[in-house]
């Protein structure tokens, strides 16, 4: 009776349990009960790092009710519902039970059961008493049970009313030296190694990958957190990570295979069950975007929060996808779907912004709030860089690995170590004929430079033609892809954007990148070109090296619509002048254009094949214009994108249908003129 998808949506120390149905059978909630106890009864064979004690009792609590369960005859009792009512709270009771020896043996939160042992056992404690007062009212008479039956009860209620749940004495011990630590910390104090490895040990963490566990389930815990209104663990679960953090990055000295999947966004299994996934199952049926935050409402249809709140907001009360009336407009939190999105995106490089939340880098500086978890991060970016500087290879790679994770999704972190003087160690590092070594610090640099200070350091230390030489030779595609990103970054700068351009090796190799590369490589590819086009000079460059022909071919191929997208931004940024406009149009790509219109669900590609059409019929109307005419396909997605697109994309669209409609009157009443920028008073946004 317990929903199995809780390990989705469930906070860890919370215990949904629900009632059984007033209208269960007598017969079924035995049976339930007997299973759910087993069930209970199966933990004995678990491993409790910490409430060792509390755990063993409440277990041997349920064992000997389980005496008593099996004794009650499997029938209909002369007087049911008073005997179900009182077994249903049983029933309700076991449910928390094995959620709360869920989560005291849950491979991930040793540490935090370790920090909320207080409310572990108090929970212990409340549990007993709730099965010592069901065990009082439970009606024995009505149940024809034997006498040694009700002796069992008996002893079991007073056992449950006698038993004392406490925080246990190395528990206590343990938790003090956690304290100590964090102390130490806050203090900017480096810790003995002794003493970390202590508390691990006691908790068993033993490899890299146990504790890179428990930092990413308190990481995900103090984004749950900081959804709350009191916030109140924000502080401790901040504490905590910054002790994993430290432990994690000090301790450890080989990365065990976990580590090899930790920027794969998720598990083999995980893979696999997105392979079987219909992606438009990840689109809301009303803006037909990928969901950032799905929530399912009564009809039991899912959307995404910000769209069905503004259907609500505008006065309907039916579901948009049915139109069936719903009574209630409450919304529930897809977890699972959401965690599934999560996985996709990050698995094919499309960015996933959580909304409500603004955005990852903001919850880190959450995350950073403790002091305790500052100064481990500060203490921790001393101790990598000194590796990088001194180390052997071995220690380089693991520290820029390191360094990679730690930079991925926090500002803070990456502050930290740039102060540290991170960059030029990596710098030296990315021309190692490792590839593992070359890759990570690569991926170090790349999310380095999302730091605006670290870009000059970068460029001030000859990081420009060393990325650029990675870019071109790297020994792996992925040490190249992340070349071709931190360009990206460094594409932000209009000096850079200049340097990048005018070198003669950087064009040609991000055209190899976007012609060979894999789909993530192909993204950094296209955003840094995209990126260089700011600087009108890089135009006719982009141009001279093929871009344009190689982009519609590949156009055809891909399969991945946010490649499309992207594709469509960099076209349309080139048809901005008339040369790009000509390029465009002579390499054939207007009808595949229009197939992209007509064929997208995404709102945002659609928006900018209406650019990239506005800016062909506005520099290369007499070649444009007659096409588009002809192809009467077009003015469908043209008027929906009018009434449901940007305020952006629909003036964009009125201004195309409106140059279509000119140019077909003019055709009918026989006066062919050519459509050119000059004929056409028109303002583009």
């Amino acid at each position: 009776m317990i929903n199995k998808s809780n390990e989705f949506t469930r906070r860890i120390l919370n215990f949904p349990a629900i009632r059984p149905s007033e209208t269960v059978s007598f017969s079924s909630l035995i049976t339930s009960l007997i299973q759910l106890g087993q069930t209970i009864c199966d933990y004995k064979s678990r491993t409790f790092f910490t409430n060792k004690k509390n755990a063993r009792n409440s277990i041997r609590l349920v064992e000997d009710i389980l005496i008593v369960l099996k004794e009650i005859p499997n029938g209909v009792s002369r007087f049911a519902y008073s005997s179900i009512l009182s077994l249903s709270e049983i029933h309700f009771i076991f449910q928390k039970f094995q959620f709360l020896l869920e989560d005291c043996t849950r491979e991930d939160t040793r540490i935090w059961i370790l920090a909320k042992s207080e409310v572990v056992s108090s929970q212990f404690q409340m549990l007993a008493r709730a099965i010592a007062v069901a065990l009082d009212v439970l009606p024995l008479e009505e149940m024809d049970v034997s006498l040694e039956v009700k002796e069992v009860v008996e002893f079991v209620r007073n056992q449950a009313v006698k038993l004392r749940f406490e925080v246990e004495v190395d528990d206590r011990r343990m938790q003090e030296n956690v304290l100590k630590i964090l102390d130490q910390l806050e203090s900017g104090m480096v810790p003995e190694s002794s003493d970390l490895k202590r508390v691990l040990e006691y908790l068993g963490i033993r490899s890299w990958g146990e504790c890179n566990r428990e930092f990413k389930f308190l990481d995900t815990e103090i984004g749950l957190e900081g959804n709350t209104m009191e916030k109140r663990d924000m502080g401790i679960l901040s504490s905590l990570m910054g002790f994993m953090i430290y432990c994690r990055g000090t301790l450890f000295e080989v990365l065990d295979n976990a580590a090899t999947r930790q920027n794969d966004g998720g598990s083999k299994n995980g893979d696999q069950i997105i392979r079987f996934l219909n992606f438009d199952d990840f689109r809301c049926p009303i803006t037909l975007e990928i969901m950032s935050d799905p929530v399912t409402i009564a009809s039991g249809h899912t959307y995404d929060r910000s769209s069905i709140l503004k259907w609500f907001r505008a006065g309907n009360s039916t579901c948009p996808k049915t139109g069936e009336r719903i009574m209630s407009i409450d919304l529930v939190p897809n977890l699972a779907l959401k965690l599934l999105i999560k996985q996709y995106c990050y698995a094919n490089g499309i960015p996933f912004v959580e909304t409500g939340r603004r955005n990852r880098d903001n919850i880190k500086l959450v995350a950073t709030s403790s002091v305790a978890n500052e100064q481990a991060m500060k203490l921790l970016a001393s101790v990598l860089v000194g590796r990088l500087i001194a180390g052997s290879m071995e220690q380089k790679n693991k520290a820029a690995f390191e360094i990679r994770l730690l930079t991925k999704t926090s500002i803070f972190n990456r502050s930290c170590l740039v102060e540290a003087g991170a960059i030029p160690p990596l710098l030296n590092l990315v021309t190692s004929r490792d590839s593992s070594c070359q890759e990570n610090a690569m991926a170090a640099l790349l999310y380095l430079t999302k730091n605006s200070t670290s870009k000059r350091i970068l460029v001030e230390n000859g990081g420009l033609i060393l990325i650029l030489d990675v870019l071109k030779r790297g020994l792996k595609m992925e040490a190249r892809q992340h070349a071709a990103g931190t360009l990206f970054y460094l594409t932000s700068v209009e000096e850079y954007r200049k340097m990048i351009g005018e070198n003669s090796r950087a064009i040609p190799s991000l055209l190899e990148l976007l012609r060979s590369g894999a789909d993530r490589g192909k993204k950094n590819a296209l955003v840094t070109i995209f990126g260089l086009l700011m600087r009108p000079e890089n135009h006719w460059r982009v141009i001279a090296a093929g871009l344009v022909p190689l982009l519609v071919n590949l156009l055809k191929s891909f399969e991945r619509e946010d490649l499309i997208t992207d594709s469509l931004a960099v076209l349309s940024s080139l048809c901005e002048r008339l040369d790009g406009a000509m390029a465009v149009l002579y390499a054939g790509a207007l009808p595949i254009i229009i197939d992209v219109l007509n064929s997208c669900n995404s709102r945002t590609t659609k928006e900018h094949c209406v650019s990239l059409l506005l800016a062909l019929c506005i520099n290369g109307g007499a070649d444009a214009v007659p096409v588009l005419v002809k192809n009467s396909s077009v003015m469908g997605p043209l008027y929906s994108l009018l009434a449901e697109g940007t305020s952006k994309a629909s003036k964009k669209a009125s201004t195309l249908i409106r140059m279509l409609h000119q140019y077909n009157e003019k055709t009918t009443s026989g006066l062919i003129t050519p459509v050119f920028i000059e004929d056409q008073f028109i303002n583009v946004w």
